[in-house]
C-alpha cells in the first residue's frame, strides 16, 4: 500500500527544504533520511564513510529506509544515492510515490558550495571534485531517478515555494484519486 511521498534527487536539489514546506499543506511529517542516519549512529555521514566506506553507509541507509517505509505516512527526503540499491528502489516504489527534484550540474554545484555544512558532513564520492563529480554521478543516477519518478520537477529556476506548490497540488490529486 502506497502511503509515503519520497523526495529524490542529487544533493543540493532541495529535497529537505521543499519537504519542510510540504509538511503544512500535506499534513504529513518530514523525515530527512540522512539526518535520521546521523541521529541513529551518532556519526556524520562523512564519519560513517571513513569507518566503513560507502558500503557500510548504504547498509545503514537501507535499514533506516526500511524502518520509516514501514511507518506512518510521511514525506521522506532521501539521500541522493538511496535509489542506487535495488532493494531500496523496490521498497520506495511499493510504499509511496517518488518526486524527482532535478537540476543541472551547475545549479547543484552552486547550491552545494552555498551550504556550509555539506563539506563537514558529507564526503566526496569519487576522486573528482566539485562539478566534475556531480556530472559524473548524474550520468549514473539520472536514468535511475527517471525510472523511479512518479513526477519530475525541474528545480533550476523555480523558487522552493513554487516547487512545493506544484508537488502539493499533484500529491493532493493523487490522494483524491486513490480514495
Amino acid at each position: 500500500m502506497k502511503r509515503h511521498l519520497y523526495l529524490t534527487g542529487y544533493r543540493g536539489s532541495g529535497k529537505t527544504s521543499i519537504g519542510r514546506i510540504l509538511t503544512e499543506p500535506l499534513g504529513l511529517p518530514l523525515i530527512d533520511l540522512d539526518a535520521e542516519i546521523e541521529s541513529t549512529t551518532q556519526k556524520t555521514i562523512r564519519e560513517i564513510f571513513a569507518e566503513g566506506g560507502e558500503q557500510r553507509f548504504r547498509d545503514v541507509e537501507a535499514d533506516e529506509l526500511a524502518r520509516f517505509a514501514a511507518g506512518e505516512p510521511a514525506i521522506i527526503s532521501l539521500g541522493g544515492g538511496a535509489i542506487l540499491r535495488p532493494s531500496n528502489f523496490d521498497l520506495i516504489r511499493e510504499t509511496g510515490w517518488s518526486v524527482w527534484l532535478d537540476a543541472d550540474a551547475e545549479t547543484l554545484a552552486n547550491r552545494i558550495r552555498g551550504d556550509v555544512t555539506t563539506a563537514d558532513r558529507r564526503p566526496s564520492l569519487t576522486s573528482k571534485s566539485g562539478i566534475d563529480e556531480i556530472r559524473s554521478l548524474l550520468v549514473q543516477r539520472v536514468p535511475i531517478y527517471k525510472s523511479i519518478a512518479s513526477l519530475r520537477v525541474d528545480t533550476t529556476s523555480q523558487s522552493m515555494p513554487e516547487i512545493a506548490a506544484v508537488i502539493a497540488d499533484w500529491f493532493t490529486q493523487l490522494d483524491k484519486s486513490s480514495t
